[in-house]
């Protein structure tokens, strides 16, 4: 058909979508399907934050907003950025986006010109290298070390005359790796070196593991070529509300937004008051959330191990990535036919071999869920 666009056309859907889909079909036609594959939390939204959008509702907070987000919202995000990521921010900094997917797309397109690379760090989340082909630029996938999932030297040999841009995610989607400073080190050096940008991706920083978690922004100079991408879906279990936010220096989020008010406007307008009262209420619904995604993957690396699978190292998000060898996707086939476990294929990720779970899901669910793993190996 003519009239379609090749750019488009030669990009596959979400993989993760894809096989949550399917799973939802055959839980739909009386099977009983585990879904580990979606990276979702599986609590509610806290109640002050939904009472908060409530109440904006009631209120008449049903008009547009000003395209960038409602002025106590960019205030908030400001101030938790300057207090808790340790580094500068002003409210001009900060856009408020439909989600963190939104801040990556944003950023990709108003920051990469036809032909400009963007080296992404694998494994990888599905869609940055489709935010970088619709932005018109070339994806560049180059390995984090097999075993520690860290940065290492070899970064360099990534690096071309037309390199814009380096996205790093930490924690980890897939492999829960947090990048550790030495990593984040590396990646500043590579992008002051090279007058590189950088979309630091921390949408699961409140959720992790006995580890310390460090924003890019805050090494050095990095604040001034940093793209931080964050937002509530992960924290504050608010997936739905499709509600996310970018920080980075000015004269980048002035073409972010030249976007947002080309596309999508901004992001709804009650669903923001409760963005606030996520970020300026109190904190203790994170941490028990934090606590019992914590149980669950001791429990379920655990067990993985046990079974004699190699696990990256789980420190943060709330995904076990296994090394199960040879064809993945034919793996994962058979985990979700023959065992009613769905899983995301590592080729998905673009490291083959291995398999995405989530234990967003209840702890008898994990449980049923590796006692068909073990009888399928």
């Amino acid at each position: 058909m003519r009239g379609l666009s090749e750019k488009v056309t030669g990009i596959a859907p979400s993989a993760t979508l894809a096989i949550a889909e399917k799973a939802r079909e055959m839980q739909q036609n009386g099977l009983a399907v585990i879904s580990l594959s979606i990276g979702e939390p599986d609590f509610d939204t806290p109640a002050h934050i939904k009472e908060a959008c409530i109440r904006a509702l009631m209120n008449g907070k049903t008009h547009y907003a000003p395209s960038n987000g409602i002025p106590e919202l960019l205030a908030a995000i400001a101030g938790k950025t300057r207090m808790e990521n340790r580094f500068p921010c002003t409210p001009s900094q900060v856009l408020v986006t439909c989600g963190a997917k939104d801040a990556i797309y944003d950023a990709a397109t108003a920051v990469l010109n036809p032909g400009d690379e963007a080296i992404i760090l694998d494994p990888s989340w599905v869609s940055y290298e489709p935010c970088v082909i619709l932005a018109g630029g070339r994806p560049v996938h180059h390995p984090l070390h097999e075993k520690t999932f860290q940065v290492t030297d070899t970064l360099l040999e990534a690096v071309t005359a037309k390199t814009r841009m380096v996205i790093i995610n930490s924690p980890s989607n897939p492999s829960g790796a947090v990048l550790d400073r030495a990593s984040l080190r590396l990646v500043a050096d590579l992008c002051m070196d090279f007058d590189i940008l950088a979309i630091s991706d921390e949408i699961y920083e409140k959720l992790v593991y006995g580890k310390e978690h460090v924003s890019l922004a805050s090494i050095g100079d990095m604040a001034e070529r940093t793209i931080t991408v964050n937002g509530f879906s992960k924290a504050y279990a608010m997936t739905g509300w499709r509600l996310g936010w970018a920080v980075a220096p000015r004269p980048i989020i002035t073409q972010m937004s030249k976007i947002q008010q080309h596309s999508i406007s901004h992001p709804t307008t009650f669903a923001m008051y409760g963005g606030v009262a996520a970020l300026n209420g109190d904190q203790e619904c994170i941490e028990i959330m934090r606590k019992e995604f914590n149980r669950r993957r001791d429990y379920l690396v655990q067990e993985l191990l046990l079974m004699g699978f190699e696990v990256a190292p789980a420190d943060g998000a709330f995904y076990a990535y296994v090394k199960t060898g040879g064809d993945d996707i034919a793996t994962a086939e058979n985990w979700l036919e023959t065992g009613h476990i769905a899983v995301t294929p590592g080729s998905a990720f673009n490291t083959p071999g291995w398999q995405r779970l989530s234990y967003a899901t209840s702890l008898d669910q994990l449980q049923e869920a590796v006692r068909r793993i073990r009888r399928l190996s």
